[in-house]
């Protein structure tokens, strides 16, 4: 592996092209800084056909702005900012993420205008999307606002933000995953190592999902390139998504973290408000069929 540079976190690819290599990083990221990969991406969730990759303007937030976090990738292109994240371990405060990211987004572009003037200060209007591919079965497209996490519902909402939830993992999204192929060849290399990890040691699963997908010509360039670095990546962030998961069940069934706890139960009312099924509920959050009676009758 090419050593890297412990001040700016950053290392050259083989095309000469900069990959971050932060304290956030993920496989996700890695694929998607690539300007060619994300331009294809945005077209497929556009329906746009743009050829130039240099028509994008890429702004992600580089440094810890709250709790160590930073944002996936954040992009202008059309006059529009696009903000999109990965998640494998679904977190239901994204929206409250969000607005700290495209708060930071909008100071750092207004920084030298006026606005205590008369003229009005334009700002490009933002998306937020997520992009899901989880363990958990979760639907094919979710809404998530950031009223959801109000301490209690008002009948006029003073401000909202909100944010779609896009499972690319299996079967969901085909047409999406058809339209960026990028994003397909990462959601069938992330769906062997589950898949694999049923059966054997987390390291040889990844390792063989790996070789099947070179074989099979799945992210073909990018491992070959990286080989040694996705492998590492993609260890790291299964161990963490486990860590994540395992952590919740223990705050749920032992009761020791009142704030986890509710966070699960504003989940669950916000499925329930989908129309999600109770077997979707129970098997996503982990709970009974008592414990989600007894959040229906609260």
């Amino acid at each position: 592996m090419a050593k890297r540079n412990r001040k700016s976190g950053r290392k050259r690819s083989g095309t000469g092209n900069t990959i971050n290599r932060t304290f956030k990083s993920t496989l996700f990221i890695m694929l998607f800084e690539d300007k060619n990969n994300l331009l294809e991406l945005y077209n497929a969730m556009t329906g746009k056909h743009y050829s130039d990759p240099e028509l994008l303007k890429i702004n992600t937030l580089k440094n810890a702005i709250y709790m160590s976090m930073r944002n996936d990738l954040s992009f202008l292109i059309d006059g529009r900012l696009s903000l999109y994240e990965h998640q494998s371990t679904y977190n239901p405060n994204l929206p409250l993420r969000f607005l700290f990211y495209i708060s930071q987004l909008y100071s750092g572009m207004t920084k030298n205008e006026n606005l205590y003037g008369t003229a009005a200060v334009k700002l490009p209007p933002p998306e937020f999307i997520i992009f899901y591919n989880g363990e958990k079965e979760m639907p094919e497209r979710m809404v998530r606002k950031l009223s959801d996490l109000y301490t209690f519902k008002t009948e006029e909402i003073r401000l909202e933000l909100e944010t779609v939830m896009l499972n690319i993992s299996g079967d969901n999204n085909v047409p999406l995953k058809r339209a960026c192929r990028t994003l397909r060849d990462y959601a069938v290399y992330t769906d062997k190592i589950r898949e694999y990890t049923k059966v054997m040691e987390l390291e040889e699963a990844v390792e063989l999902a790996i070789r099947e997908c070179l074989s099979e010509g799945i992210l073909k360039e990018f491992l070959e390139k990286h080989r040694a670095e996705a492998k590492e990546m993609s260890i790291f962030e299964y161990n963490q998504e486990r860590h994540m998961m395992q952590e919740r069940e223990a705050a749920w069934n032992e009761g020791r973290q009142e704030g986890i706890r509710e966070s699960v139960r504003e989940i669950v009312l916000n499925m329930i408000r989908q129309g999600l099924t109770d077997d979707q509920i129970e098997n996503y959050c982990n709970i009974t069929s008592e414990e989600l009676k007894k959040i229906r009758e609260e």
